[in-house]
């Protein structure tokens, strides 16, 4: 009895000695807590005036109180179940067409013995990612000009009509998700092939003795390894589901396609920043944020009973 309550004094003193010289991690963190502090937590006080009548010269406080009256305004306004509907379907057209590629292309990397081919595939895949918005939506503006375009141009050649692509309802999802993956994959597949770098070498050495080929490494040793990964960036993804890029669909966006490119984002924008409408925008915001906590619950309840795996 007595040896195991010294080796508890013992330990309780190594845990406070610990800590105490823990000093220059907590001090490291520091600014990172302050940035959080200040531009993540510090703003959301700001949600307050959804539930009030905000007025710029009377400011947050002396507003008056309107309860649920802008939630009930935009649910029963004509614009709800377009701009719900038009959310919905482009995020899970992104989330079930986008999540594989990356995934695919780490794996295809994680196999490649050809160094330089290795090498050159990751740059040309994770070049995109670092242009500007901005510059990439222009790039589909020119490539897909209806006059000068280069994939008009072919389509003359080959003796079809030119297509407004831009200006068309039915290509802007396609448009907008499909950029997305040429713009993103290979900096996403960095998250998974830096899982990969975690698997035993010895078992790509007994799989290829027993004479495993490729697809069977990657199915019985690679994505077994990296499904906790696969469930944290799924999750995370899940997470931000209603959160549909807002300046990518607003730069794409032109008077002919609203009727798929207006989403939640768009609207928000508009009527807050354009029509100064704060209250009625910053309720619709957090509406959105709702939705997005209570599908990200749902869906990590889910993964938690088929996988074992989650987020919390």
């Amino acid at each position: 009895m007595g040896s195991k309550s010294a080796e508890k004094r013992m330990e309780r003193m190594q845990t406070r000695l610990f800590k105490k010289n823990e000093w220059q991690l907590y001090l490291f963190i520091l600014p990172v807590v302050v940035f959080f502090l200040i531009f993540h937590y510090a703003p959301m006080y700001g949600l307050v005036i959804a539930f009030k009548r905000y007025s710029i010269s009377k400011g947050i406080l002396e507003s008056p109180w309107v309860g649920l009256q802008y939630f009930k305004r935009f649910f029963d306004s004509s614009m709800f179940g377009e701009l719900l509907g038009n959310t919905l379907i482009l995020s899970f057209y992104q989330l079930l067409v986008f999540f594989p590629f990356p995934l695919v292309l780490a794996l295809i990397l994680n196999h490649l013995r050809h160094a330089r081919l290795n090498k050159f595939v990751q740059t040309i895949t994770y070049a995109p990612h670092f242009i500007s918005l901005v510059v990439m939506t222009g790039m589909l503006y020119l490539f897909f000009s209806p006059s000068s375009g280069i994939v008009n141009v072919i389509l003359t050649k080959l003796g079809r009509d030119s297509v407004y692509f831009m200006g068309k309802e039915s290509w802007f999802r396609h448009l907008f998700v499909f950029s997305h993956i040429w713009q993103h994959s290979g900096y996403q597949a960095i998250i998974f092939l830096a899982a990969l770098t975690a698997v035993d070498p010895t078992h790509y050495e007994a799989a290829t003795i027993d004479g495993a080929t490729k697809l069977q490494k990657i199915w019985y040793i690679d994505i077994p390894a990296i499904t906790p990964t696969i469930v944290t960036v799924l999750l995370l993804q899940v997470g931000r589901m209603m959160n549909v890029d807002t300046q990518k669909a607003l730069l794409m966006q032109t008077a002919t396609n609203l009727g798929t490119s207006e989403i939640i984002g768009t609207y928000v924008y508009r009527i807050g920043l354009v029509d100064a409408q704060f209250s009625y925008s910053t309720a619709i915001n957090l509406f959105q944020t709702i939705v997005n906590l209570l599908i990200l619950i749902f869906v990590n309840q889910i993964s938690k009973k088929l996988t074992k795996e989650s987020l919390w």
